[in-house]
């Protein structure tokens, strides 16, 4: 995957931002909108398109065009580079492959312990209770 070709396939719009900051807030569009739409890119293999997809369902708008916001900085250009690093996170987490999971029995020093705990726990709860004289 060309990272630089990725980065040319996204769109900005820089909006204003929401929130106090006086005067300067109200004339400057700093708040940085960030789009890419997974299913129109060329760089991006129909195999990695479904797997975006899926993982990021839940990011997604309907028409699968995922987008970011940044509005952290005064600048727009800081907030421009701090989405770009934030979609190419996203993206690289949304491609790693999850190791399936290997299941594994405790060992049988494991079970003897837990066994032996369990036994001094009762021991303790049942020396507690008042002697059955009997």
């Amino acid at each position: 995957m060309n990272i630089e070709n990725l980065i040319k396939e996204l769109s900005f719009k820089a909006v204003r931002s929401s929130g106090a900051g006086g005067q300067h807030v109200n004339k400057v569009s700093s708040k940085i909108e960030l789009t890419f739409n997974i299913e129109g890119s060329g760089v991006l293999t129909e195999e990695q398109k479904a797997i975006l997809l899926k993982k990021l369902s839940n990011r997604l708008t309907k028409e699968n065009v995922l987008i970011l916001f940044c509005d952290d900085s005064r600048s727009q250009h800081k907030n421009k580079e701090i989405a770009i690093e934030r979609f190419l996170e996203l993206i690289k987490t949304g491609l790693k492959k999850v190791k399936p999971r290997k299941a594994t029995k405790p060992s049988k020093s494991a079970i003897r312990k837990r066994l032996k705990s369990k036994k001094r726990l009762s021991q303790k709860k049942a020396n507690r209770q008042k002697p059955d004289l009997e």
